[in-house]
């Protein structure tokens, strides 16, 4: 390792622990080269968060990918870092599974490439653009992964980020992301269609259930201060990023995904939109552009007046129950998802 280095600058947002694990691993390697190291979570207030320095400074972001991006958080985060001279290395945690012995690769998108562009204009030199399949927590489209394969994953992932440390601190330069380029490019429209349209649809999709007990711990540790108290039960705003931290570590394992509300509206969108066409839009000369404005416009409204049904339906029990059945994240075999502590994994090596 550079005995050069002043400090290690380690920056992470994390929704249920994966991209806080990474950033632990690193500062216990920091630890054992004796290298001085501040570790900081970027969803508090810029005023708290301290910046690097000096020169030999060495700079770490990581984070998870939402949509084939980093989550506007991160993103914000970098886009007002200040300027300076030291190098960076991007790293990210994505939706891994396993199969067999086979860990299932994410996709970054454009994660890197538009992260890397803005720090490259503020003067950084980006070293390392390395992404970590850790076990995926997006449990609202699948069910969470089992004890052992999250045992497996956590293992080859820790060996790796250490094969990675040693590598950059014997002054490599890890762009491994490369390999990936082709079918990161491809994923661009997905990543800016997530970022300004899909991730306010799954925002509209979480709700707590009758076992919620108003203690208000979803509301107080939402790192982006998405949810407030509507009628006495809380309610998702737009402003949501899907990082999960609410629904997998509620203490009553109250909050569910609504996949009946995304029915609902998937079908009276079909119907309302089949009705447009035919007796308003038919005659109008709308370009594919608009056409497209147009359809995703009336998914998003019919969308949040029916979550806002939803929402007044919740406080009687007879309809809460009925939304609960319709939701898969309510039965028991699908379970939720938080990162293991070190203790848990290596007690099986």
């Amino acid at each position: 390792m550079n005995s050069n280095m002043q400090k290690l600058y380690i920056y992470y947002f994390s929704g249920t622990g994966n991209a806080k694990r990474i950033a632990h691993w690193i500062s216990l390697w920091a630890d054992e080269m004796e290298a001085y190291r501040i570790i900081q979570r970027i969803d508090q207030p810029l005023e708290q968060i301290e910046f690097p320095k000096h020169q030999d400074d060495l700079i770490f972001f990581i984070s998870p990918i939402h949509g084939f991006n980093y989550p506007k958080i991160t993103l914000d985060f970098i886009r007002h870092f200040p300027k300076g001279n030291q190098k960076v290395i991007l790293m990210n945690t994505r939706a891994g599974m396993k199969i067999g012995h086979w860990i299932t690769p994410g996709l970054t998108g454009i994660a890197f490439m538009l992260s890397a562009f803005w720090l490259k204009q503020k003067g950084y030199t980006v070293i390392g653009k390395i992404p970590y399949d850790m076990p995926s927590n997006w449990i609202s489209l699948h069910p969470a992964l089992n004890t052992n394969s999250v045992i497996y994953i956590h293992q080859k992932m820790h060996d790796r980020v250490r094969t990675h440390l040693e590598r950059l601190g014997n002054g490599e330069r890890l762009l491994l992301s490369r390999k990936d380029l082709i079918q990161d490019i491809l994923m661009a429209p997905i990543s800016f269609l997530y970022y300004f349209m899909g991730r306010f649809i799954i925002a509209k999709t979480f709700y707590t259930s009758p076992k919620c007990d108003d203690c208000g711990l979803c509301i107080k540790k939402c790192p982006v201060s998405a949810i407030k108290s509507v009628d006495g039960k809380p309610f998702w705003t737009v402003h949501c990023e899907s990082c999960m931290r609410c629904m997998n570590f509620c203490p009553q394992k109250a909050i569910e995904t609504s996949h009946g509300l995304l029915m609902l509206t998937t079908v009276l969108y079909t119907f309302s939109m089949g009705f447009l066409y035919q007796m308003v839009l038919n005659n109008w000369v709308l370009n594919p552009f608009l056409r497209f404005i147009v359809s995703n416009l009336l998914f998003f409204i019919l969308l949040l007046v029916l979550y806002r049904l939803q929402h007044l339906l919740l406080k009687f029990k007879f309809t809460a129950t009925l939304i609960q059945f319709t939701s898969l994240t309510f039965y028991r075999f699908w379970g939720r998802y938080q990162s293991i502590p070190d203790k848990v994994w290596k007690h099986k090596m």
